[in-house]
């Protein structure tokens, strides 16, 4: 287990709706204090943190028909958790489907800042988190999984996940104590 090339931490969906409002997810809340502690030391190293959030136009996003309201641009559901302390050198790329880099700047970002690798973070590690994996593995970006600040509605979703990533992108999965000596 070697350093991360020039990495990134990409933190999806981890908003007040996706925590704690529209789609509260109790896992979700349990993997706050790992991606909080996470974020600090990548912040501390001067690894760039990136918040992928959704960002809905109410009546008109696609994704509102399967999920329902949520993540509302302008509303405290869209917003980033406190927990998390958004801060002044972070960056938000907001989206509106469930890949961080679909019509986004997502991809002239981590361009811009010499990304190589991309650690996921957040929600949901079957759906959000695996579109964006795929769309930065099909961009040449390598791929790693915080295995302590993701997590799914379940935890059959959470490891099937996980599973898919790891065969279809080579994303390893690291705990938190090992990311730290990664970055």
């Amino acid at each position: 287990m070697g350093k991360l090339t020039k990495p990134a931490i990409i933190v999806v969906d981890m908003l007040n709706d996706f925590v704690y409002g529209a789609l509260a997810c109790d896992r979700g809340k349990a993997i706050v204090p790992a991606t909080a502690a996470l974020l600090d030391v990548a912040r501390a190293k001067g690894v760039p943190v990136i918040f992928s959030n959704d960002a809905h136009l109410k009546g008109i996003d696609r994704e509102l028909t399967i999920w329902g309201d949520h993540a509302i641009v302008g509303t405290p559901g869209a917003a980033v958790i406190s927990e998390l302390k958004l801060s002044e050198g972070d960056y938000v790329v907001p989206k509106r489907r469930y890949s961080g880099f679909f019509q986004t700047d997502l991809d002239i970002l981590l361009k811009e800042l010499g990304v190589h690798t991309v650690v996921m973070t957040g929600l949901h590690t079957h759906m959000c988190v695996r579109h964006t994996s795929a769309d930065a593995f099909s961009l040449g970006y390598d791929v790693v999984i915080a295995k302590e600040a993701t997590d799914s509605f379940t935890e059959e979703d959470y490891l099937g996940g996980l599973a898919y990533l790891k065969t279809c992108y080579g994303a390893d999965a690291y705990t938190n104590e090992e990311l730290i000596e990664m970055l």
